[in-house]
């Protein structure tokens, strides 16, 4: 009764979930780990009511931007939702690009070893007094793979790594290992991609209709409100548009390196999506219809029981 509508960023995925959702009467549960963030709307494409179509989304806006949100956290809540939509009886439909959501909603989560609540406070104090360098070059050594795939700036993984190495002496990414195993998803399972050339063009397009519609704004207004949280302070675009309200760059330098971020974003969640067997890919046409592209992604889910019906 679930199906998978996964791609990459700037691929078109909402309008084409939400005609997907009416066709074949489906609700939608994000697999977005910002779009959980109130607030946090135009630099997410966060999908408003006229844009939802009349189709019911879940997963969207459960903490303010100052929360910390875990994949346990979305997992929970995610399981909650599907049972739900499973009660009145309609499909279920995921839709979205965070990977580790998607590995959760398949495979479950790894927790991985749990450590000491001592030795996370001790080593989240050493990065707050700035010693996110020191860190990495000592996860470096001790688990170069992880530190290999690392963002220079992603310090949830950073901190988790260091304490799993600290703890158990073994790497995270061994641990991990095992869980990531599963290639195959076992469940009706679409990616909806475009062209790269078009991608990068709509990528730029996009975050440029972000900037005119208010997003710098935006921006600012949580920063001397509520505030971010880490993770919150990680998403594409907020996080560059901060370092020039904090006074480390230009407007249009930020505009830069969001634009470039996304792109290279694009090329890991591609890379990620081919390491899946049995996930159809469907290429969206440069002037296809929502309408169009959601009957072509409806004959590529069956035998989902959404997949059958017309929505007419």
């Amino acid at each position: 009764m679930r199906a998978f509508l996964l791609g990459p960023t700037a691929a078109g995925k909402t309008a084409a979930a939400v005609a997907l959702a009416r066709r074949t009467r489906a609700e939608i549960l994000s697999m977005d780990s910002m779009l959980v963030y109130r607030g946090l709307d135009i630099g997410t494409a966060k999908p408003g009511p006229e844009e939802r179509g009349g189709v019911r989304h879940h997963l969207i806006d459960l903490v303010g931007p100052d929360e910390e949100f875990s994949v346990s956290r979305w997992l929970a809540a995610a399981r909650a939702a599907e049972a739900e939509v499973r009660r009145r009886g309609a499909p279920v439909l995921y839709v979205g690009g965070t990977g580790l959501y998607f590995k959760a909603a398949v495979a479950g989560l790894f927790d991985g070893p749990s450590v000491p609540a001592e030795l996370r406070r001790r080593v989240e104090a050493e990065l707050a007094a700035g010693g996110r360098e020191a860190l990495r070059r000592e996860l470096a050594a001790g688990d170069p793979v992880l530190h290999a795939r690392l963002h220079p700036h992603d310090d949830k993984r950073l901190l988790r790594g260091i304490e799993v190495l600290r703890h158990t002496g073994r790497p995270l990414s061994s641990w991990q290992r095992q869980w990531r195993r599963r290639s195959r998803i076992g469940e009706p399972a679409v990616a909806l991609v475009r062209p790269r050339a078009e991608v990068h063009r709509r990528i730029e397009e996009r975050f440029d209709a972000m900037l005119a519609a208010g997003l710098l704004e935006e921006v600012d207004r949580i920063r001397r409100g509520p505030g971010f949280s880490r993770s919150a302070r990680m998403a594409l675009g907020y996080r560059q548009l901060l370092d020039h309200l904090e006074g480390r760059c230009s407007l249009e330098e930020a505009r830069r390196r969001a634009i470039a971020l996304t792109r290279r974003l694009v090329r890991r969640q591609t890379t990620w999506l081919r390491s899946f067997p049995d996930l159809v890919w469907v290429e969206a046409g440069p002037a296809e219809s929502a309408e169009d592209l959601a009957r072509r992604l409806a004959a590529a889910l069956r035998p989902w029981p959404g997949s059958g019906g017309n929505g007419e």
